[in-house]
């Protein structure tokens, strides 16, 4: 019984320990400066208090720090994502879609000439598509800081004109900086961006000049039309309602497994859970093993086909073939 109740105890204690660091987390991302800070640093002496208490036998102090923190958690519950913000401008027009039969008509389609991240000339758009016209599902991985993590583009090549393509971003208001940290905290909102490749993959390889690589998909254009659907359908969701973005559960990799896991049951398809789905720099791994990619070329070589980042830059973003000039030399799968 006594060894029951020590590890009650330990647990309770642990609970109160990361109950503690979550809501200091959240004080100081979501409170301006010393504020945040200073309600953090009570908060933990309360938290400590608290632990204390669970080991001395002063229940009213866990039973406080309880009180305290259902009340932070009732703040936290009342933080409502927003469309109403001054975002920055390459992201202050969501995106959303008409279909009409087979035409999706794409408003607030975003088409910059990006010269350097910062220096672009605006342009919104609306282009209509065919659905029985996609061809297929291209994945864009783009890394700047290492291999754990990269940003994900999904795109969608048609056989009459150039691929449409899909980014999740971060939506940030104007002198807004990111922080993974923060993105814990309900600090951003999420948002989609449709554009050509040239808009968003452009910016990544000639702007930014990241490390790019792409990977065609396994998939029939049957099988392509079903995650545009699904892509549409969330598209016009997160038009129509706000969103928190997550770092780690609402991200650019996260939502795109969600979307792609809601149609493959049709396909008698399953995505198994995989750590590489949050470590997106080791989607490639993930890819192979479940036969969305080439999986008769060893990993590595796949990846070094798939890096079109240094024969992107040397395109134009003006040049009508830029993004089947791009694809030339990476491995291509039939399903």
């Amino acid at each position: 019984m006594a060894i029951l109740l020590i590890a009650l105890r330990l647990l309770a204690t642990l609970g109160i320990l990361g109950a503690t660091t979550w809501a200091a987390g959240l004080l100081i991302f979501r409170l301006p400066g010393t504020t945040g800070t200073l309600a953090a640093v009570g908060f933990g002496v309360a938290g400590l208090a608290g632990a204390v208490g669970l080991w001395s036998g002063a229940a009213r102090l866990p039973l406080s720090f309880a009180v305290l923190f259902l009340g932070l958690l009732g703040w936290w519950n009342g933080l409502m994502p927003s469309h109403d913000r001054a975002w920055i401008p390459e992201l202050a027009r969501l995106p959303s879609i008409a279909r009409e039969g087979d035409i999706l008509t794409v408003s607030n389609l975003r088409n910059f000439n990006w010269r350097t991240e910062t220096d672009y000339d605006e342009r919104w758009e609306t282009r209509r598509y065919d659905l029985s016209k996609v061809e297929g599902i291209d994945l864009y991985l783009s890394y700047w800081s290492g291999e754990a993590i990269a940003h994900l583009l999904v795109s969608f090549p048609f056989a009459d004109q150039p691929p449409l393509t899909f980014s999740i971003e971060v939506r940030r208001e104007k002198g807004e900086e990111w922080s993974a940290l923060a993105g814990f905290f309900r600090s951003y909102e999420m948002a989609y961006v449709a554009a050509p490749e040239r808009d968003l993959v452009g910016l990544r390889s000639h702007a930014r000049k990241e490390d790019v690589r792409l990977f065609r998909i396994a998939v029939t254009p049957a099988q392509a039309r079903d995650v545009l659907l699904a892509y549409v359908a969330d598209v016009n969701e997160l038009a129509g309602r706000p969103r928190w973005y997550n770092t780690l559960t609402t991200n650019c990799t996260t939502v795109v497994y969600t979307l792609v896991g809601s149609v493959a049951p049709a396909w008698k398809f399953s995505l198994p859970l995989d750590p590489r789905v949050l470590l997106s720099g080791y989607l490639p791994g993930y890819l192979q093993r479940i036969g969305a990619v080439r999986s008769d070329i060893p990993l590595d070589e796949l990846v070094r086909q798939a890096r079109i980042g240094e024969r992107a830059r040397a395109i134009s973003l003006d040049d009508p073939d830029f993004s089947t000039k791009i694809r030339e030399g990476v491995p291509t799968v039939r399903p």
